[in-house]
């Protein structure tokens, strides 16, 4: 049974095989969370916010401002859903809804070398946003976590470039940068999200009703 096809795209069988992968993955979750201790469980009202950030964040991937010839787009603040996960809830469950988006990106635009490169532009460059929750107790935390979350998305996305892709490097690329190319082809497109967002982010209705939303999302009952 073939799941890559000669592309390095996905067949019917890699779809559904991405799709069980996926919800064994979540089953998996789950159970970690279904422990007996209550401090470790995750509510009801968890898991709804989680879920909601991550259909927007595949929903708003899809609105592509910009988008580079090898992967990779300016999108309508995406990664800003996954990183509120950690402005709200912390590091554990964002990283985790992080690797759940990650695993939505495979599936809708998949491209397999290795598995190692899988991991790197989709499960670790994904997860890594979740980061951002370090962040969730400090003041102007979500900017501070977004920031951290582009930046190591970013650089998992690099070394996949490093390992992977300089063979994709256009023609007239400056070959006196060549070294530099998958950090200036990842980073471009990255940073000018970012840029976008926290200008967005930084408007005072924008982060008066963020704040608001934080303690629908916290407030226990």
């Amino acid at each position: 049974m073939q799941f890559i096809n000669s592309e390095g795209g996905l067949t019917t069988a890699g779809y559904l095989a991405g799709v069980a992968v996926m919800l064994a993955l979540i089953l998996a979750v789950i159970a970690l969370f279904a422990r007996k201790n209550h401090s470790s469980r995750l509510t009801t009202k968890q898991l709804v916010f989680c879920a909601a950030a991550i259909a927007l964040s595949f929903v708003t991937s899809f609105i592509k401002v910009v988008h580079l010839p090898y992967g990779g787009s300016v999108t309508l603040f995406s990664m800003l859903f996954v990183c509120l996960i950690g402005y709200w809830y912390g590091p554990r469950i964002s990283i985790l809804t992080g690797l759940a988006y990650g695993i939505l990106q495979f599936l809708q635009e998949p491209y397999f070398l290795t598995p190692f490169q899988v991991c790197c532009d989709y499960v670790l460059a994904f997860a890594s946003l979740g980061l951002s929750g370090l962040f969730w107790k400090s003041k102007h935390g979500l900017i501070k976590g977004y920031l951290l979350g582009i930046f190591t998305r970013g650089l998992f996305h690099t070394i996949g470039g490093y390992l992977y892709w300089m063979d994709s490097m256009p023609e007239d690329f400056p070959k006196s940068l060549a070294s530099v190319y998958p950090i200036v082809y990842n980073y471009s497109y990255i940073l000018a999200e970012g840029v976008i967002t926290i200008a967005i982010l930084m408007i005072p209705a924008v982060s008066k009703a963020l704040a608001q939303i934080k303690k629908i999302a916290v407030e226990e009952g």
